[in-house]
C-alpha cells in the first residue's frame, strides 16, 4: 500500500533517510576540570537583584522575573552599571588566567601521554 502511494524508489529513499536520522552525531563530553567561563555584567546584576525582584513580585514565575530583570537593567544608567561592569572585567581576567593555566596543563599532560605510548 505504501509502495503504491510513493513508488518503490521513493520508499527506498525514505528508508535511507530514516536510517541516517536514527544515528545522531556524538557530542564530546565536556571536561569537568575545565575552568568556568567569565560572567557578564548583566549576570552579576541579575545575581544581585533576583531576590529583590522576587520579593517585590512574589507571584512572578521564572520567565517573568527574567523579563523584570531585563527591564530593570535597561533602566540603569552607565554610572549604576559601572560596579557590575568592573566585576565582569575582573571575572574575565580570572577566567583568562584559569583558561591559560588549564590549557598549559592540558598540553603538557598530553605531551607526557604521547611519550608513554612510544
Amino acid at each position: 500500500m505504501v509502495e503504491q502511494a510513493f513508488g518503490s524508489r521513493a520508499l527506498q529513499d525514505l528508508r535511507k533517510a530514516a536510517e541516517k536520522a536514527e544515528k545522531p552525531a556524538r557530542k564530546s563530553k565536556k571536561d569537568p576540570n575545565a575552568p568556568k567561563r567569565a560572567l557578564s555584567a548583566y549576570m552579576f546584576f541579575s545575581q544581585d537583584w533576583r531576590e529583590r525582584i522576587k520579593a517585590e513580585n512574589p507571584d512572578a514565575g521564572f520567565g517573568e522575573v527574567g523579563k523584570l530583570l531585563g527591564a530593570k537593567w535597561k533602566e540603569l544608567d552607565d554610572s549604576e552599571k559601572k560596579p557590575y561592569i568592573e566585576k565582569a572585567a575582573r571575572d574575565k581576567e580570572r577566567a583568562d588566567e584559569a583558561k591559560a593555566s588549564y590549557d598549559s596543563k592540558k598540553q603538557s599532560g598530553s605531551g607526557e601521554d604521547e611519550d608513554d605510548e612510544e
